[in-house]
């Protein structure tokens, strides 16, 4: 249901949803909607849909978490720090239009494209027939009725269909300027200035004189998980740069 890109099939999919226990119902649409589901958000996401940042970070945080707080925020500096100039360094090399992934996902929607019909209604609304299924597309306001080309923001393949009737090459144009590498490096381009040594710190007295107690915290049974738990749909790769 998140990643439907139609309200029609989030709608089905609730349904489904509704026969086995209507209070998952309920508690999804107390939680809110715009706040998990593509199709409801008031924003565009961008094909951006999880918060696994924060639990990558956590995982490679998880020996620093022994640490004392102060001891433990340089090590996230130095963490952040090294990522940031890793990142920042490849979007200064990097010269492709769009960043690698984003070129594959429009080689991926090329190929599906082969063995659609095209149907012109005027110069920029066409419709596309792909297993017995018609879409509609408007270039003027990039979007396809199936839901991708506006929500991705990468023509889908039915896009992709009418730019090669019309001898359309550069397919950069009709994507997000997010994904184009500008936009990566603008990312990075603040560095992370070092904190000087303890030694010459300067500390206000009333600071000193603060008592910070830690916060209650009941131990749940068990051994506390140190890994994140994977969804069944993620790849499985090795990423030595995060």
């Amino acid at each position: 249901m998140a990643k439907a890109y139609r309200k029609e099939d989030f709608d089905k999919l609730m349904a489904k949803v509704v026969k086995v226990d209507h209070r998952v119902k309920d508690y999804l649409e107390d939680a809110g909607y715009e706040k998990w589901i593509r199709v409801h958000s008031i924003v565009n996401r961008g094909r951006m849909m999880t918060s696994n940042i924060a639990e990558c970070i956590n995982g490679c945080l998880v020996d620093a978490c022994r640490l004392s707080i102060i001891d433990f925020l340089e090590e996230a500096r130095l963490l952040f720090g090294s990522w940031n100039y890793k990142k920042r360094e490849t979007a200064s090399y990097t010269k492709d239009t769009l960043g690698q992934r984003f070129e594959e996902i429009l080689i991926v929607n090329a190929s599906k494209s082969s063995k659609m019909k095209v149907v012109p209604s005027s110069e920029y609304i066409f419709s596309v027939h792909e297993a017995g299924r018609r879409y509609i597309i408007c270039l003027e306001r990039k979007t396809c009725t199936c839901g991708r080309f506006q929500h991705d923001e990468i023509p889908c393949g039915h896009t992709i269909a009418v730019l090669k009737q019309k001898n359309v090459i550069n397919l950069h144009s009709y994507c997000s300027n997010y994904y184009k590498p500008d936009a990566f490096e603008k990312t990075y381009e603040v560095a992370m200035v070092p904190m000087p040594d303890k030694e010459d710190w300067t500390v206000s007295d009333y600071v000193l004189d603060e008592i910070v107690r830690p916060p209650r915290y009941r131990r749940l049974a068990g051994r506390p998980r140190k890994r994140r738990k994977k969804n069944a749909d993620e790849k499985i790769t090795v990423n030595n740069n995060s």
